[in-house]
């Protein structure tokens, strides 16, 4: 599961990797992204080119009789099984731009390790396999309509493991990131794996909930 990541790279440097064409915001440094934060996406648009936007981070879940809930992640094995998956990750998969993110080890304090990648940079720019969809509804007492998204997880490498034994999110190469916007729901499937250990790296430790060192 992951519920915080960063995302520290200026928008050029974005530009250059994801080579979006269309651009609606002005993105600031975000060291600390968790649930119900906004944050950036990378996905089709209509004339087939690429955009830039901001969405808010976890699909809704409306619950009889309680406050709806926020799904933040969507295991890779539920995506065509799922109802709550299975038309976003047909028709509208998107990148996730991120520089780490964050699983916790121990109590009191709980210490937090932050991923990033392998590189001549301190945090080099990848990209997080996800999806997303509108939503309207009521939220926190309010009607809202709102895009919303979820990062795709799996089993994890051998170095998210020792700190988190059970999932990571799925790290889409740059090569591959046509695959997942735009092939048939199989192909991209096949991404959804985990991501070489050796390209990867502990990038940060410490007890505070952000990427200090990234900014």
């Amino acid at each position: 599961m992951c519920n915080l990541y960063s995302m520290t790279s200026n928008q050029e440097a974005m530009r250059r990797l994801f080579k979006f064409s269309s651009i609606k915001l002005n993105l600031p440094s975000l060291p600390a992204i968790f649930p119900g934060h906004d944050a950036p996406v990378v996905r089709r648009t209509g004339d087939g080119g690429r955009e830039l936007v901001m969405v808010s981070w976890g699909f809704v879940l409306p619950q009889k009789d309680k406050a709806p809930k926020r799904v933040t992640n969507a295991r890779a094995d539920k995506l065509t099984q799922s109802p709550f998956w299975k038309g976003s990750f047909e028709e509208r998969r998107c990148l996730v731009p991120a520089t780490s993110f964050a699983e916790p080890k121990g109590k009191k304090p709980a210490v937090w390790h932050w991923f990033g990648m392998t590189g001549d940079e301190p945090r080099p720019l990848f990209a997080f396999a996800g999806l997303w969809r509108s939503w309207r509804g009521r939220l926190k007492d309010e009607f809202v309509e709102m895009d919303v998204m979820a990062i795709v997880t799996t089993t994890p490498n051998d170095v998210v493991k020792p700190i988190h034994p059970s999932r990571m999110p799925v790290i889409v190469d740059e090569s591959d990131y046509d695959t997942w916007l735009t092939a048939a729901p199989d192909d991209a499937l096949k991404l959804a794996r985990p991501y070489p250990a050796e390209k990867m790296r502990i990038v940060h430790r410490g007890e505070t909930k952000d990427d200090a060192d990234a900014a």
